[in-house]
């Protein structure tokens, strides 16, 4: 239609036919947006509102910490010792459990909040103000297997996407040259790869493993990072030829989710180069911020690289990175020998923890990066062996955040008297993620994939947003 016909219609007849026009530059706009999303599935995205924190630093305890021991004192359990559990213990346990055992530690009230914390952790006492001690945690599986995919996917019982990679999809990465989920040393038992998978979401989504809990931290890095072959101009035209030649099969064979990915792999495996050797160097780090993080302890050294690393990562926009203290041993998980697996666990995390928060909170990083600590559950108040161990309890448990828009020395929620259940302003695992997406700016109803002909989400059909706790 030229312009002249115009002249000839209506004001009504003008804009009816021009809106099919206007519609056509909205779908292209639209389709643009999903064009540049398949071409860099990693780039950043708008969250559905207002986010209070940018990113995730998930310091995981492997084995389950006793929070009866920690962070949740319960003067009835001391009064008690040696007694029976006063009422119905759980129907399903993982072993047979005692009498109650009182904490072997002492409990002290710190900082201007008042909170208690456990002499185990007198460096994490110092922060005790920027803590919100979550102490009504509960979840649905007993067994480390099935209590780690729970916490990690949503799920305890089917391969579902992790939460890191949950962020990731919802939010993208402000770093394009590292992956959007680092996980720092994880543990290859209990769920081992599905706990950073990305499942059914698109292979960019999945977390990056660092390592593994068998090796130490000095000897994490990304295998083959430097390539002593190909400058990387050549590099550049390899990796171009492969793309053009990949594009072609894609336009006669039609979308390959898993042939997309590797692409996108082999990308991001290209701008890695120098990002992640730099963002792994500690050598320009001060001495004074070395020892904070406890890197001149051999004690500490370990876990405090790991936290550090967490930090430089967090930094450089890395969105979901996650931190695993496991010895490859029995970790946390103090069926027996309670005295010595806690203090040696606590020894090896406490100083590094402390660092990593007073760091974080220097360089005015803690505002918007959420720092989630805790384990797969916590243990009985009940004994385990020779008096000295706890069993598995998924029934109440403690973790903590910090950061990230939550509210600074608090304690919400509680356990019984004696600490088994999860009693007043309970929160299930499904919550904890609703919230920890909440936060970040996603409505964990709305940030969903489909999947075998239904919408998936990291909350499957469950999950509250614990509000309270919002800053």
């Amino acid at each position: 239609m030229n312009l002249a016909s115009f002249q000839y219609l209506s004001r009504r007849d003008a804009l009816q036919r021009a809106a099919g026009g206007f519609g056509w530059l909205a779908a292209s706009a639209l389709l643009a947006d999903e064009t540049r999303a398949a071409a860099n599935p990693l780039a950043p995205k708008k969250p559905h509102f207002p986010a209070r924190a940018k990113r995730v630093i998930f310091l995981f305890m492997k084995g389950g910490p006793s929070h009866l021991d920690t962070f949740d004192p319960k003067p009835l359990l001391d009064r008690d010792d040696g007694k029976p559990f006063p009422a119905a213990k759980p129907r399903v346990q993982f072993a047979a459990t005692g009498e109650l055992l009182k904490s072997p530690w002492k409990f002290q009230n710190h900082g201007k909040s008042g909170l208690p914390v456990s002499e185990l952790f007198p460096n994490v006492a110092q922060c005790v103000d920027d803590l919100c001690i979550v102490r009504s945690l509960h979840g649905t599986n007993a067994a480390h297997g099935g209590a780690l995919l729970k916490l990690h996917t949503g799920s305890d019982n089917f391969v579902r996407p992790s939460m890191g990679a949950w962020v990731n999809y919802g939010l993208g990465s402000e770093n394009q040259n590292l992956p959007g989920f680092i996980t720092i040393c994880p543990t290859l038992a209990h769920g081992g790869v599905n706990n950073w998978g990305a499942a059914f979401l698109p292979a960019a989504y999945q977390g990056t493993p660092l390592g593994n809990a068998a090796i130490p931290v000095t000897a994490a890095t990304v295998r083959h990072i430097k390539n002593t072959r190909l400058t990387p101009t050549q590099q550049r035209a390899q990796l171009d030829l492969l793309a053009q030649m990949n594009r072609d099969h894609l336009a006669k064979a039609g979308p390959n989710p898993a042939l997309e990915g590797r692409l996108n792999s082999f990308e991001l495996a290209f701008r890695m180069q120098i990002a992640m050797p730099e963002a792994q160097d500690l050598s320009k780090e001060t001495e004074a911020t070395k020892k904070l993080y406890g890197l001149d302890d051999k004690v500490t050294e370990n876990f405090g690289r790991q936290c550090l690393m967490a930090r430089r990562f967090a930094e450089r926009g890395v969105r979901f990175i996650q931190v695993t203290h496991s010895d490859g041993d029995v970790q946390w998980d103090q069926h027996g020998n309670l005295r010595k697996g806690h203090t040696k666990n606590a020894a090896e995390v406490d100083k590094p923890i402390a660092g990593l928060l007073k760091d974080l909170k220097a360089r005015g990083l803690l505002k918007d990066t959420l720092v989630l600590w805790g384990g797969e559950f916590g243990r009985t108040p009940a004994a385990q062996g020779a008096r000295d161990g706890r069993d598995h309890n998924p029934e109440g448990f403690t973790m903590w955040m910090a950061g990230g828009g939550v509210k600074p020395g608090i304690a919400y929620g509680a356990t019984d008297d004696y600490g088994w259940f999860a009693a007043e302003n309970k929160v299930h695992i499904h919550d904890l993620h609703a919230t920890v997406l909440a936060l970040l700016g996603l409505d964990h109803e709305r940030l969903t994939y489909r999947y075998a002909g239904r919408d998936f989400r990291l909350t499957d059909v469950h999950g509250h947003v614990v509000k309270e706790i919002f800053a």
